[in-house]
């Protein structure tokens, strides 16, 4: 191997570039070398153009992600039958497209939208996902792609653009509703940053109680009082609303004392300690506060006060252990089914299932819901192997967390580290070791900045 070629791979981009020394090294024999030219910020474009055809996938990935490829090596890279040397062609075009003003052509090669509207429809939906993910907040992305996105058959291709990008108008997410996006669409919608009234309405027509649970507890969403009202009157039969409705940051007073008479006693006390309530209103969530304590409210609310899903009399049942594992052995066992367990306030069998997925005590798994701890939750369905979209659930439902306390989340998934996971199941007495989601121990003491039991 040369001098040049050594210090090439040993110096990568530290190592001043002639042309003919990278000609040179394009038609090396050796693949690393001819990465590495892939990767080095010297390299010229027509060089680049060169390596983005190269038999090796590695050397195609680097010239991919080099910022100094021209647009029209693109398209080849944008039909490579290797699906990561297109996914890397995604992440970094939408750093060139994030430059472009108005989403229009001008200042830049059709190649770059050509390229753009090829891994909109890629086949791979990991590719569609990085592009939607990369495109999500890039004001400059063409509109046409980012519709298409919006209305891909899975949920993590249109998600990211549905919730976040400011390339959508409310008339396309009014359209996309009417429509009907991916499953899950919908609430992605309601959790962006700006929801007129217009998609507020749009959203509640859909019947979509997970959506409309995230629409109410979005705080910046607008809605309508008449909307609200209407929601209020739905609400007594719908728990995962409770929570959200209370928790608005603006609440009509006749809508306010219809919550008072069937939200769950913490949910009401949340009510009584609102500071923006006329003296009227406060008057007669005050009464029923009292109602409640004495035990004097009227039959009705007694009823909705003492539901198993409001006081967390499921805590004190035996669980359907055989039940939850003849699942588990038929392979039913799964988010779905369990989202579907919630919504008909099955919660015994969610317990089964978080004790028997993930190998812990039915003990532990009862301590953490009766401390409301969030940490914990999220700890349990971490090493039950299932979604935090799942843990959210729990959080609302079971749990009965504040909508302001409610752990979502982040870009890695799950909120929290898996040591800080493994120690809160700890802290709660688990002793069990491997599971689907987990490590193999736990450590043996909390994680820097852990809180348990919150």
């Amino acid at each position: 191997m040369s001098d040049l070629a050594q210090r090439i791979i040993d110096g990568g981009g530290s190592v001043h570039l002639t042309y003919p020394e990278a000609r040179s090294l394009a038609g090396h024999t050796d693949a690393k070398v001819r990465q590495a030219l892939a990767r080095h910020a010297e390299t010229p474009p027509e060089i680049l153009y060169y390596l983005a055809t190269d038999a090796v996938s590695e050397v195609r990935r680097a010239a991919a992600l080099n910022p100094s490829t021209p647009p029209k090596a693109y398209l080849n890279l944008a039909g490579d039958m290797d699906a990561e040397v297109r996914a890397d062609l995604a992440k970094k075009i939408a750093t060139i497209t994030a430059g472009l003003e108005g989403g229009g052509r001008k200042g830049a090669c059709d190649a770059t939208y050509q390229t753009l509207d090829i891994l909109a429809s890629d086949q791979a939906a990991s590719v569609r996902s990085i592009l939607s993910d990369t495109l999500k907040d890039v004001a400059g992305a063409p509109p046409a792609t980012i519709r298409q996105l919006a209305l891909d058959v899975e949920i993590a291709v249109s998600g990211p653009v549905l919730e976040h990008s400011p390339v959508l108008s409310d008339d396309d997410l009014l359209e996309i509703i009417r429509v009907g996006p991916a499953e899950g669409g919908v609430g992605a919608i309601s959790r962006r940053a700006r929801v007129t009234e217009r998609i507020s309405d749009a959203v509640v027509e859909t019947n979509d109680v997970e959506a409309i649970a995230h629409l109410l507890g979005n705080a910046s969403a607008q809605i309508r009082e008449e909307t609200l009202d209407s929601l209020v009157d739905r609400a007594p039969d719908i728990e995962l609303w409770h929570a959200p409705l209370v928790g608005r940051p603006r609440i009509p007073p006749r809508a306010v004392k219809k919550l008072a008479g069937f939200v769950a006693s913490n949910l009401l006390f949340v009510l009584e300690a609102r500071t923006d309530l006329d003296d009227e209103t406060m008057d007669a969530v005050k009464v029923m506060v009292q109602r409640r304590v004495m035990g004097k409210a009227s039959e009705a609310e007694e009823n909705a006060a003492s539901s198993k899903s409001c006081k967390g009399d499921f805590l004190d049942e035996d669980l359907p252990i055989k039940m939850a594992t003849k699942l588990l052995n038929a392979g039913k066992l799964n988010n779905k089914l369990l989202s579907n367990a919630i919504q008909a306030n099955d919660f015994g069998l969610v317990l089964a299932a978080l004790a028997i997925r993930g190998g812990v005590e039915v003990d532990v798994v009862k301590k953490v819901f009766a401390a409301q701890s969030v940490k914990g939750v999220v700890a349990l369905a971490w090493k039950a192997g299932l979604s935090m979209d799942l843990a959210v659930l729990m959080q609302q439902r079971m749990a009965r967390v504040l909508p302001a306390d409610v752990l979502t989340e982040n870009d890695d998934g799950f909120p929290l580290g898996e040591a800080d996971m493994a120690w809160q199941l700890e802290f709660y007495g688990c002793r069990s070791g491997n599971s689907s989601g987990a490590q193999s121990s736990f450590p043996s003491g909390p994680p820097s900045g852990s809180g348990a039991g919150q």
